[in-house]
């Protein structure tokens, strides 16, 4: 695998390299070198949006001109966003940083140059314990070809200008010259099921429990809010399902045609059905407790199950709900499961 400044391979970066891969790039190299499926895939560095950065910036300053940008004026930093945005995707890109681009597409997909990539924003300040960019900027899933990376690319990097990304930046005063983004290329997980995986309650900040999510197909149909997952709660220490909630999944994303993602009626005999079953919930909770052992604090996960059945993790970042609050949860977690186990039949004496 070939590495370079604007291309770095997942098996050879960790969370400290977050300068240069961004928080999620981090990540997903992390949990690859700890052994925890991840579907391959590199990172465009923060050193090739560098570079497309400094070709704007010849004509007119983008870095000093967000920074002076009034918090609360949400019209001012509208117009900044759209022109910046569209300077982003239509600057040619520097020479060797589409050549590396292409070269790594190349290489992730084999023989099938068209086979599906997600193609995810990795900001070097999101995810992280003080600071989480989830959601401010773009991920393109099931992206087709180099031609259609390359655009997603200049999507993402365009995406660190947003409205939100601009103006959460502005609201808690961070400075424009310490933030960059990378951008995640990987392998698409042709996803039966999906979803996301609390290692505490989000619901009391229990750490004794585990809690996940699913839906049918792609997980974006849940992170969007589009459909309500069916819900399971797992004892970290005896692996029990204690809650079983089943929603009537009405649609789901599924892969389109031509790439991207289309949104469909779920079949009729699989609204009400599970969407995983208890030997995947439980496994997932293993997986769960193996990444916060690994990180040594509460996660908030996304996965996938493919249509073979298999896991994959897709991110893995700092559980922040609980962790910012300054009052005691309404069920008070405990830092060791067991002792949560001890207290309750402790006190049954």
């Amino acid at each position: 695998m070939a590495v370079t400044r604007n291309i770095r391979w997942f098996a050879d970066i960790t969370l400290a390299d977050r300068l240069t891969v961004g928080g999620k790039g981090g990540s997903l190299g992390e949990l690859a070198r700890a052994n925890i499926a991840v579907p391959a895939g590199f990172v465009i560095t923060t050193d090739a949006f560098e570079q497309c950065l400094a070709q704007l910036e010849k004509e007119q300053s983008i870095r000093a001109q967000a920074q002076a940008l009034p918090p609360g004026d949400l019209e001012q930093i509208r117009r900044f966003s759209e022109f910046t945005r569209t300077r982003f995707e239509t600057v040619p890109l520097p020479q060797r940083v589409c050549a590396d681009i292409v070269a790594a597409h190349a290489e992730l997909c084999g023989t099938d140059p068209y086979r599906p990539a997600a193609v995810r924003s990795s900001a070097t300040t999101e995810d992280s314990e003080e600071a989480s960019f989830a959601g401010l900027q773009d991920t393109h899933l099931w992206v087709k070809g180099a031609d259609a990376t390359l655009k997603s690319v200049r999507s993402c990097w365009a995406s660190l200008y947003s409205v939100p990304s601009l103006s959460y930046r502005r609201k808690h005063e961070m400075p424009e010259d310490e933030v960059a983004i990378a951008v995640v290329v990987q392998k698409m997980v042709d996803a039966r099921s999906a979803g996301v995986m609390f290692t505490r309650s989000p619901l009391t900040g229990d750490r004794s429990v585990i809690t996940v999510e699913a839906t049918w197909g792609l997980g974006s149909a849940l992170v969007s809010g589009e459909v309500t997952p069916d819900r399971f709660v797992i004892a970290k220490i005896t692996g029990e399902i204690s809650v079983r909630d089943i929603s009537d999944k009405s649609i789901q994303h599924v892969p389109a045609e031509n790439g991207g993602t289309v949104e469909v009626e779920t079949p009729v005999a699989l609204r009400r059905t599970p969407s995983i079953n208890d030997q995947e919930v439980k496994a997932l909770a293993e997986i769960g407790r193996k990444v916060e052992r690994h990180y040594e604090r509460p996660q908030d996960i996304e996965w996938a199950i493919d249509r073979e059945g298999e896991i994959f993790l897709l991110q893995s970042r700092p559980e922040t709900v609980w962790s910012s609050k300054q009052e005691p949860p309404v069920a008070k977690p405990e830092e060791n499961p067991l002792q949560h186990v001890m207290n309750i039949f402790g006190g049954r004496r």
